[in-house]
């Protein structure tokens, strides 16, 4: 008799989850200019990542059958307080994964957490050309507002960012919003 496969399952993150994410991520890091950074974080420099997004933001996971072939997070925009109820968001999924309906599972929770927290905008950027995340983007709601060309650099060439944003509210109140817990 065989056993029936689990629907994935997102959940928030802990930091016993950074060697699964650091794993995801470092493809990203090493193979494409998906990511900026050079270097693959550490699964402990990830841990301290995750620690610091449950703090302030979320962080969420996506496993399949007990393994985490995903993840979703959120950050602060800018440190000036006036952006603080605004926040960036990304999302990793593993290689195979991608196109699986998985970024939109981490997107739709990860969204709905940040909006029970208090916030009101995310912002997400992607290096062009990566049609998949356009894509997961602007089914998820996102709208382009602008482009900034050439602005990175890696793997030998220049690469433009584009970047987006959607509202997590329907309709902002007059005055003062409370504050993000």
């Amino acid at each position: 008799m065989s056993v029936p496969p689990t629907e994935p399952l997102v959940r928030l993150a802990t930091v016993a989850d950074a060697e699964a994410c650091a794993a995801i991520y470092a493809p990203y890091v090493e193979g494409t200019a998906i990511s900026f950074e050079l270097d693959p974080p550490t699964a402990a420099q990830m841990a301290e990542r995750i620690a610091t997004a449950l703090r302030t933001h979320a962080w969420l996971v996506i496993e399949e059958g007990g393994r985490v072939i995903g993840y979703a997070y959120g950050a602060p925009l800018h440190p000036r307080a006036a952006y603080r109820w605004s926040c960036e968001v990304s999302v990793y999924v593993e290689g195979a994964r991608r196109g699986s309906g998985s970024g939109r599972a981490l997107y739709e929770a990860l969204l709905g957490r940040l909006a029970e927290r208090g916030f009101r905008r995310v912002v997400a950027g992607m290096t062009l050309p990566n049609d998949q995340s356009a894509g997961l983007h602007r089914a998820m709601g996102f709208e382009s507002v602008g482009v900034y060309r050439q602005i990175g650099f890696k793997l030998g060439s220049w690469h433009d960012v584009e970047m987006t944003q959607r509202s997590l509210v329907d309709r902002d109140p007059d005055g003062a919003p409370e504050e993000p817990s």
